[in-house]
Formats: structure tokens, C-alpha cells, sequence
């Protein structure tokens, strides 16, 4: 079971090619094997959530809330770290400004 705030390591597809690689993805839930995700990228100049090495992150990063996607529980390699109530709180928040 995942749950909300946890930073996995994935298999990847990416949208533009058919390269499959394992990449960082922030869990939003999980729901009967497929888990909801949030992209996770080392390039700072995206908008998004950071993400620091003192929360466990293995490089500076940023929460993309604008690419959210649905992976198998089988694509996932291992749990990395989770993010503090506080950044959660934060995440929840920006998803939902996004709606209004």
C-alpha cells in the first residue's frame, strides 16, 4: 500500500518517446493496484513544489503538480522517502487551488 506524500522510485514512460526509465514520482494515493502520481524533476526552473536533500531527497527537486498520471503498483521499484505534514499540507493545498 502506498500513501500520500511518499516519493517512489518508478519505471517511467515518458509522453514524448518510447524510452521506459526509473524516475522519482510523488504518490497522491493508491486505489485497487494503481496509484496516482505527481512527477518529480531535478530542473529547478519548473514551477512546483521543492523538494530538498535535508527532506530526503537525493538532489535539490521540484513536485510538478501539473503532470499527474496513473502507474501500476507493479511499475514501482521502492519507496525513496516521505515528505513532511507540513510539505503534504503545502501539496494538498496547490492541488487545490488547481481546481477553483
Amino acid at each position: 500500500m502506498y500513501n500520500f506524500g511518499q516519493v517512489i522510485l518508478a519505471s517511467m514512460q515518458f509522453v514524448d518517446t518510447f524510452e521506459i526509465k526509473k524516475r522519482p514520482v510523488l504518490v497522491l494515493f493508491e486505489e485497487q493496484g494503481n496509484v496516482v502520481v505527481a512527477g518529480i524533476t531535478s530542473n529547478l526552473k519548473m514551477k512546483g513544489i521543492s523538494l530538498y536533500k535535508k527532506e530526503g531527497a537525493i538532489k535539490e527537486s521540484v513536485v510538478k503538480l501539473n503532470y499527474i498520471f496513473t502507474i501500476s503498483e507493479r511499475m514501482i521499484e521502492k519507496i525513496l522517502f516521505s515528505v513532511s505534514k507540513e510539505k503534504r499540507n503545502l501539496i494538498k493545498s496547490e492541488l487545490f487551488k488547481k481546481f477553483d
